[in-house]
C-alpha cells in the first residue's frame, strides 16, 4: 500500500506539472465568463429569461462534461502512458520496486484525482458567478449531487482512454482512436436504440436522474451497474496490455 501511494503522488506531482492543467483553468474560466456573460446579454436584451442564476451551474455542466473536460483528460491520460513511453521516462518508474499494476493503478487514481479536481473547480468557478444573483439553498444542494454524480461517466471515459493508450502507437493515435470510439458509441446510441442503455456514453446525462422531481431508482441502478461492468472491462483490460507492454 506504500508503494501504491507513493506512486500515486508521483503520478500527481507529474500532473500538477504540466503546462496542461494551466491551460484547462484559464479556459474554463474564461469559457464559464462567456457564457455568463452570453446569456446576461439574452435575458436582458431580449428579455428572456432562459436561467436563473441559480440554475448557472447546472446549466453550464453538460457543456463541460461533454467537451472541456473529456477533452482535457484524453490528454493527461494519453500523456501518463504514450508520451513517458515516448520520452523513456516511463522507465524511471517501472525500474523502482513497483509492480506494474500498481503503476498502473496510481495512474488511474491520479486521473480520477484530476477529474474530480476539474469538476470541483468548474462547479466553485460557475457557484461565484451565480453568488452575484440569485441563488438559493436547494440550488446549491442540487449543484453539488449534480457534479458528484458527473465523476462516474468520466471517470468510465478515462479509463477508455488508457486501455486505448496501451495499444496505441502513438498519442496521436491513441487520441483519434479514443474520439472515435467515443462517437461511434454516441451515434450507435441512435441507430440502435433497442440497445442504448449498454453503451455507458448514454449515462453521460445520469446526474439529471439525481435533480429531477421524480428519482427514477431503478434506472440509477442499472446505470451504476453499467457504469461499473465498462470500468472493469477497462480497467483489467487496460492493466493486462499495460503489463505485456515492452519499453
Amino acid at each position: 500500500m506504500a508503494t501504491l501511494k507513493a506512486a500515486y503522488l508521483n503520478e500527481l506531482y507529474k500532473i500538477s506539472k504540466k503546462k496542461k492543467l494551466f491551460v484547462a483553468g484559464i479556459l474554463s474560466v474564461a469559457l464559464i465568463g462567456i457564457i455568463s456573460l452570453i446569456l446576461l446579454g439574452i435575458n436582458n436584451l431580449a428579455g428572456i429569461g432562459m436561467t436563473s442564476k441559480g440554475e448557472f451551474a447546472l446549466l453550464i455542466l453538460p457543456f463541460f462534461e461533454y467537451t472541456i473536460i473529456p477533452l482535457f483528460t484524453a490528454f493527461i491520460a494519453i500523456d501518463m502512458f504514450n508520451g513517458e513511453f515516448t520520452n523513456d521516462t516511463i522507465k524511471l518508474t517501472l525500474t523502482r520496486p513497483i509492480s506494474r499494476t500498481k503503476v498502473y493503478l496510481s495512474k488511474v487514481f491520479a486521473c480520477a484525482t484530476f477529474i474530480g479536481v476539474f469538476l470541483l473547480f468548474t462547479m466553485l468557478t460557475a457557484i461565484v458567478i451565480s453568488l452575484f444573483s440569485e441563488f438559493s439553498l436547494s440550488s446549491l444542494i442540487k449543484i453539488i449531487i449534480a457534479y458528484v454524480s458527473t465523476f462516474i461517466p468520466l471517470f468510465v471515459f478515462s479509463l477508455m482512454v488508457m486501455f486505448v493508450s496501451n495499444f496505441a502507437r502513438g498519442s496521436a493515435s491513441a487520441f483519434l482512436i479514443s474520439i472515435v470510439l467515443f462517437l461511434a458509441m454516441k451515434g450507435l446510441e441512435f441507430t440502435l436504440p433497442t440497445f442504448q442503455s449498454f453503451f455507458y456514453t448514454a449515462g453521460f446525462d445520469w446526474y439529471k436522474l439525481f435533480i429531477g422531481s421524480y428519482i427514477n431508482l431503478s434506472k440509477i441502478i442499472r446505470l451504476f451497474f453499467i457504469f461499473a461492468g465498462y470500468t472493469t472491462v477497462f480497467l483489467f483490460s487496460g492493466i493486462s496490455l499495460f503489463d505485456r507492454r515492452s519499453i
